[in-house]
Order: structure tokens, then sequence, then C-alpha cells
């Protein structure tokens, strides 16, 4: 059986709460990852969604090394570099489950929580319900559940609607050339005001890395909600912006009958679709909580 290889941690900080970069080596190929907290604390893993990376997690990772946790956020597929494949189907989000297992692997974890935002929201879903003795709990934040959000697409005129811009993503070439001219004005109106503009210049630079915007639209590009899917049985917490333009009510309320644990529903009034940032104080009060219950 292949051995572990090392993780390398490639700062230092002597603050429990302060961000340590690590590299995560994987056959899949490299990962960078953001980290806080104790090596000997509870594990959580923090999926990113598009078009961000793991420091979209800042607040969350400090607050959970704060309450004593072990927190990872890596750079999905296509974000790091090392993992930056050229094929549309290595964006299938069968292959990004499967980097949650690597990722843990790699870092020693056999049981861990799961936290996902958007893509990286899908992704939980998806890789809690596979691996329930794996993943002891999850936490969405804005992604539904993808049945549900399947059904939505199909029956809820306001979910199509609001799913107009997933054909336009999908296009070859025209995404990234619209986004990327003129210094990617266009790129940077993806963000809510609410979000500091040094933080929006970061993942700005990062998508303007030859190749990184591609990878990132290639997640829409090979995953288009029309497949089958299970059911999550871990305890789950679920947490949608009363202002999301991108999932509507119709997918957020249903997510529940794909939810046959225990399973608690939030509803934060005013919030975006940008939950970890737009609401950082709340999402990770809700976080913890979360844990610290299950």
């Amino acid at each position: 059986m292949r051995s572990r290889r090392d993780v390398f941690q490639l700062s230092t900080a002597t603050d429990a709460t302060a961000l340590t970069r690590l590299r995560i080596p994987t056959d899949a190929g490299t990962f960078d990852a953001v980290a806080a907290g104790p090596l000997d604390g509870r594990k959580v893993l923090l999926l990113h969604g598009v078009p961000q990376c793991g420091i979209e997690w800042r607040h969350q990772l400090r607050a959970l090394a704060a309450d004593g946790y072990r927190a990872v956020a890596p750079n999905q597929r296509g974000y790091s570099p090392g993992v930056r494949p050229k094929r549309v189907e290595d964006y299938s989000v069968d292959h990004a489950v499967d980097d949650v297992t690597a990722i843990a692997d790699q870092l020693g974890w056999r049981r861990f929580d799961l936290v996902g935002h958007d893509w990286g929201g899908v992704v939980g879903w998806l890789a809690a319900a596979r691996n329930p003795l794996r993943v002891r709990t999850l936490t969405s934040v804005s992604a539904p559940h993808p049945g549900a959000f399947a059904e939505a697409l199909r029956t809820d005129p306001d979910q199509r609607a609001r799913g107009a811009l997933l054909d336009y993503l999908r296009r070859p070439e025209v995404p990234e050339r619209e986004m990327l001219a003129n210094g990617a004005a266009r790129l940077r109106q993806g963000w809510p005001p609410v979000i500091p503009r040094q933080r929006v210049e970061q993942y700005v630079r990062q998508l303007s890395e030859p190749g990184a915007l591609t990878a990132a639209l290639n997640w829409y590009r090979a995953n288009t909600f029309d497949g089958q899917y299970a059911p999550v049985t871990v305890p789950t917490l679920y947490l949608w912006g009363s202002e999301d333009d991108a999932v509507g009510p119709e997918a957020a309320q249903s997510t529940s009958d794909w939810a046959h644990g225990p399973y608690r529903f939030e509803v934060l009034n005013g919030v975006g679709h940008f939950v970890p940032e737009e609401a950082a104080e709340r999402t990770s009060a809700l976080l913890l909580e979360h844990l610290a219950t299950h």
C-alpha cells in the first residue's frame, strides 16, 4: 500500500489562530492550502466556491482555531497550479469528491467535518453522501443539495431564470475572454461591494494566472446537474442568504428532502451568495454551534 506522503508547511506562526500555508501532495497533484489551529484538534476541511479560493474562509479558519479545531482550506482543482488539468472532464465533481478523500488521507485524517461553499458545497453534499463513515458532519453554505437544485431547474421558473448564467459560463472561450478584457474589469464586478477591494484583487490575481479562469469555468462546463443523487445521512447545517441571486428559495427549502439525518436550515436575511465573507461572524458562529452539537 502506498505510504502517505509528507504535507509541507510553508510558513510558521506562533499565534494559534494565525493562518499557515500548506502544500498537500496527492496522486492528482499538489494542492495549495491555508490552515489554522492545533494539529491535534478536531479536523475540519473547508472547500471554497467559484470564483474564490481557500482564503475565502479566513474568518472561519481563525474562529475554528480559536476554539481548538484544526482547520484546512485547500485551493481546489484548477485553483491550485499543481492540480490544473487541461481537459474539461477532469473538473467533474466526481473528481473533486475523490480529491476530498485524497486530501484527508494525506493529512492523516480518518474522520473529519466537511464545510463547503458554492461548488465546494456541491462537492460537500456528494462527499458526505458517499463517505458517511469518514465525514462526521456537513455544513453547506449557499449550495443546496444538487438533487434539489436539479429539480428546481426542471420545475421552477424562478430558478431557471437564475440559472441562465450557467449557459453563458459553459460557452467555450468566450466567458474568460470577456471577463479578462480591460484589465479583468468584468471579473471584478462579480463580487458584492461588502467584500473589500484588496480581497477581490487577490482573487483576480489568482484567476488571471495562465489557465486559471478557464479551469474555474470548467467546473460549470463539466457538470450539468442531470445525474442521480443520493441523500445525506450525517448531521447537516445548510446556510442560505435570502438575497442569493444564484439559488432561489425553492431549491433552498426543498433541500430538506435530501437530508435524512439531523438537519438545520438557517436563512441569513439580507445576505447574498458570498455568505462566508458577507456574513463572516454569523457564519462562523453557526458553524461552531453545529460542530459543538454533533
